[in-house]
C-alpha cells in the first residue's frame, strides 16, 4: 500500500471510565472505500467520532495526510480536508437547505462540489432549496447532510449510518449516488447496519464487535460465515 490517506494505531476510547474502543489499528488507502459493521454498541459511531475530533485522543493515534491529529479539535480536522455525515443528520433547524448547504463551503476548499455540482447529484434539494430543513423528509434531510460534508470539498468523507431510519427507496437512491461521490478519488468511511449494502459500495470492510475489531479483509473475498463470527461472536 502507498502512504496511506488513514492510519489508527492502537486507538482507544473512554466515555469517562467505560472503555468503548480497544487498540483499534486500520490503514486506508487514497480513494478507498471501507465498511464498518457490526452490532449495535459495538464502537462503530465512537470510531467515527475519534477520527474526526469529536472525540480526543493521544495525537499519533490517529494520522491523517501524514499528520498526527488524534489530539486534535473537530474545526482543526475538517479545515485539512475530513468531513463527517453525522448519525442524524444534525441540520440547522432554523436555517434553509440552501443555508446549510453553503455553511458546508465555509472552509473554501478547491474542489469538484459546490451548490450545483450537490443539486445535480440530488435533483431534489435544488427544487427545495429554500425551504426549512424541518420541512423535508428524512431522506432528504439525509441528502443535505450528505451535501454539506461534500461542499467542503473533503479528501475523506465519514458517513455514520448512513440510512438509518429511512425507507427502502431512499435508502437506494443515496446508495446510488455513492459512485458520483467517490468516483474523482474521494476516500470514504461508510458505517452501516445492513450489510449487504455495506459490502456492495466498499472495497475492504472491518467488523466491531465491544470495541475491538475481530474481523478485516477484501469486500468481495470475506465470507457470510466469517461475518457472522466477527459480528456475533458465534460460530
Amino acid at each position: 500500500m502507498p502512504d496511506p490517506i488513514l492510519s489508527l494505531k492502537k486507538l482507544d476510547a473512554f466515555y469517562g471510565d467505560f472503555q468503548a474502543l480497544y487498540g483499534v489499528d486500520m490503514e486506508m488507502a487514497e480513494g478507498e472505500v471501507i465498511a464498518i459493521i457490526g452490532a449495535n454498541g459495538a464502537g462503530k459511531s465512537t470510531l467515527l467520532r475519534s477520527i474526526s475530533g469529536l472525540m480526543s485522543n493521544e495525537s499519533d493515534q490517529v494520522n491523517f495526510l501524514g499528520k498526527g491529529i488524534g489530539a486534535h479539535r473537530a474545526d482543526e480536522i475538517a479545515a485539512l480536508g475530513l468531513a463527517l455525515v453525522p448519525e442524524g443528520r444534525q441540520l440547522f433547524p432554523s436555517l434553509s437547505v440552501e443555508e446549510n448547504l453553503l455553511i458546508g463551503g465555509r472552509l473554501n476548499r478547491k474542489g469538484p462540489w459546490d451548490l450545483q455540482s450537490v443539486f445535480d447529484l440530488f435533483p431534489v434539494l435544488k427544487e427545495r432549496r429554500a425551504y426549512p430543513s424541518t420541512a423535508l423528509s428524512g431522506g432528504q434531510q439525509q441528502m443535505v447532510a450528505i451535501g454539506r460534508a461534500l461542499m467542503a470539498n473533503p479528501d475523506l468523507i465519514l458517513f455514520d449510518e448512513i440510512s438509518l431510519g429511512l425507507a427502502p427507496v431512499i435508502i437506494k437512491s443515496i446508495y446510488d449516488a455513492l459512485p458520483g461521490i467517490v468516483g474523482d478519488g474521494m476516500s470514504a468511511i461508510i458505517v452501516e447496519q445492513d450489510i449487504s449494502k455495506a459490502l456492495s459500495v466498499s472495497d475492504r470492510v472491518y467488523c466491531l464487535m465491544e470495541g475491538r475489531v475481530t474481523l478485516k479483509g477484501a469486500a468481495d473475498s470475506i465470507s457470510r460465515e466469517a461475518i457472522s463470527h466477527a459480528y456475533f461472536g458465534i460460530d
